[in-house]
């Protein structure tokens, strides 16, 4: 590995490890990690800084997945191995936003931060992706399985558009972080104790 792709790499986990949702929440004073499902990511930016810095949350984390492998395969067009590298650092920038160095290492579900990383593997499969997720948040009022729903399909939309064999072990990586990093909505979900959008009848939102 040459000095540019191991830059490349460290540049991508420097900065998918920034945390945005925290970043913005204490320009406003608050530290998001201690309110709601503190969690750093756009969802619980949004339940309690509201829509506006949750839609900005969203689109830095979506775009901090989406640039580090844009800039790598720029910087390493004639460099063997490419997409390996390339991959590499897709997947370390997920990696960075849920395990960051800065906030030792308690990071987000990387949800947001993976769709950017997908936005550079293959859009139309992004947008398979989202109406998933957009049926499924709709539907049950729950944005986790939207997320978890959204996210496995992932490999069903690489593997219909016939994508390289590299993107569908990147994204099986990937897919499978963010269901770990998921366990406890999953563990809610079960019991029926996960929070809703929706408004329920005797319930929360």
């Amino acid at each position: 590995m040459n000095s540019t792709a191991f830059l490349c790499i460290l540049f991508a986990y420097c900065l998918g490890a920034v945390p945005f949702g925290l970043l913005l929440s204490r320009h406003c004073g608050i530290d998001i990690r201690t309110r709601g499902s503190r969690n750093i990511g756009a969802t619980n930016v949004t339940r309690v800084l509201g829509k506006k810095l949750g839609v900005l949350t969203l689109v830095l984390d979506v775009c901090k997945g989406y640039l580090p492998m844009f800039i790598a395969s720029i910087l390493l067009q004639e460099t063997p191995q490419r997409e390996l590298i390339i991959a590499v650092c897709g997947a370390v920038t997920v990696l960075g936003h849920m395990f960051p160095v800065y906030l030792r290492f308690q990071g987000g579900k990387g949800v947001a931060t993976a769709l950017g990383v997908f936005l550079y593997l293959a859009p139309l499969a992004v947008l398979g992706c989202l109406l998933v997720f957009l049926a499924a948040v709709v539907l049950t009022g729950f944005v986790s399985l939207g997320s978890l729903l959204g996210s496995a399909s992932m490999l069903l939309w690489l593997f219909l558009l016939k994508t390289p064999a590299w993107t569908l072990w990147l994204a099986g990586f990937i897919v499978l972080m963010i269901w770990i990093k998921h366990h406890q909505n999953i563990a809610r979900l079960l019991n029926g104790t996960e929070k809703s959008w929706k408004r329920v009848k005797g319930g929360a939102e």
